[in-house]
């Protein structure tokens, strides 16, 4: 091959090349770039359900501490600790043999007041004819008569006593005042309690239906109390507000539906939040006193902007999406949103109007003024897990 027909193969190739790819282009430094390809949607209006989640602690709907009424030593145990029991079922025994000898004094008592009554009695039935003889003073007779009332007294008296006395010795069987579940129990057979001691022999919690306590944030509270729930006032708008969900510690919804009844009425100086209690059936006794949970706040939107959390990003405590223009260029838009989530959504209040065009991944990595090549996907397979 001589060196003209050599030239002239490179000078085809340089011109081949030259005529390529018409979707590159050409770089600054003489390079070719070529335009990416993203994911886009076109916004439009959308409802869902919005999900706010609050930590919550549960209690029972009674928490009874059991405290023993006299001193002694535990003598029996007839539970264990989560136990299920009934109001009047036997828990503790303990050993007060005071009280067991306080009762036979008593009877003992007894016992010797009916006789000394009996005996002012017949004092009266023998002396009352005599005077009515006038074979002695009438002063007899009232002598009589007030020994007779004394003794009755004194019958009254010790009566009293043993009565007292088997109250105390009843003390010495604790039982359970209400239906519930057995909470911890510190002390073991043998040891000395008494009304003074600081633990309570146990808790016995009722759970027929279960407390959700949750907090909050003062903002919140006053954007509950301006929203468009029916009432005026704020305890009227909570009456209003739909059933609330609760969420257990293995991330699993509750079975059961709970009511919100009451608002604290002072607001925590040290957290700025305020207490909001919640009331959640518990026929199966899945729910014990102090287990955290997490109580979910469901409202409904309707026709708002909302834009998948993948399609954002965050810079300087801001919030970003980007927006795709009609020449294919991004821009990168702040946008605002609603605390309230539905999933895995933002719902946008600001920075964004239906009809805009959005990048759906790779948001970070895109600067303003780039240009990419869109990827339309429809609405339905964007939202297709709302709710």
């Amino acid at each position: 091959m001589n060196k003209q027909s050599l030239l002239s193969i490179i000078a085809a190739t340089i011109i081949i090349s030259s005529c390529g790819n018409k979707t590159e282009k050409p770089a600054q430094d003489g390079g070719v770039v070529q335009i990416k390809e993203y994911k886009t949607v076109v916004l439009n209006a959308q409802s869902a359900t919005l999900f706010s989640d609050y930590p919550a602690s549960i209690q029972g709907q009674q928490n009874v501490e059991i405290r023993p009424r006299v001193e002694g030593y535990i003598d029996k145990i007839y539970v264990d600790e989560g136990t299920v029991v009934k109001a009047g079922q036997l828990l503790f025994k303990i050993s007060a043999p005071e009280y067991e000898q306080e009762v036979r004094t008593a009877s003992a008592s007894i016992k010797s007041a009916q006789a000394d009554l009996s005996t002012a009695k017949l004092a009266v039935t023998k002396v009352k004819p005599l005077v009515e003889r006038e074979i002695i003073s009438k002063y007899e007779l009232e002598a009589a008569q007030y020994k007779y009332e004394s003794a009755l007294a004194a019958l009254s008296q010790a009566k009293a006593s043993l009565a007292n006395a088997k109250t105390n010795l009843g003390y010495a069987k604790v039982t359970s005042p209400v239906d519930g579940v057995v909470g911890s129990i510190p002390f073991r057979l043998g040891s000395l309690v008494s009304s003074s001691n600081a633990d309570a022999l146990t808790t016995v919690s009722t759970i027929g239906n279960v407390y959700a306590y949750f907090a909050l944030n003062e903002k919140k509270l006053l954007a509950l109390s301006k929203d468009s729930r029916e009432g005026t006032t704020l305890a009227q708008k909570i009456k209003n507000m739909p059933p609330v969900s609760l969420l257990l510690s293995d991330g699993t919804t509750y079975a059961e539906k709970g009511t919100i009844e009451t608002v604290n009425g002072l607001i925590d100086t040290e957290t700025g939040s305020v207490t909001f209690r919640a009331r959640f059936p518990n026929a199966h006794s899945i729910l014990r006193s102090g287990s955290s949970t997490t109580v979910r706040i469901s409202t409904k939107v309707e026709d708002e902007i909302l834009i998948p959390q993948s399609a954002t990003f965050e810079l300087q405590n801001k919030i970003f999406a980007v927006t795709v223009g009609k020449d294919g260029k991004t821009k990168n838009t702040n946008i605002t949103v609603l605390d309230s989530n539905p999933g895995n959504y933002y719902v946008v209040t600001e920075g964004l109007k239906i009809g805009d065009q959005i990048v759906l991944e790779g948001v970070a990595t895109l600067k303003d003024g780039s240009e990419i090549k869109s990827k339309a996907q429809s609405a339905k397979t964007v939202y297709a897990d709302l709710k």
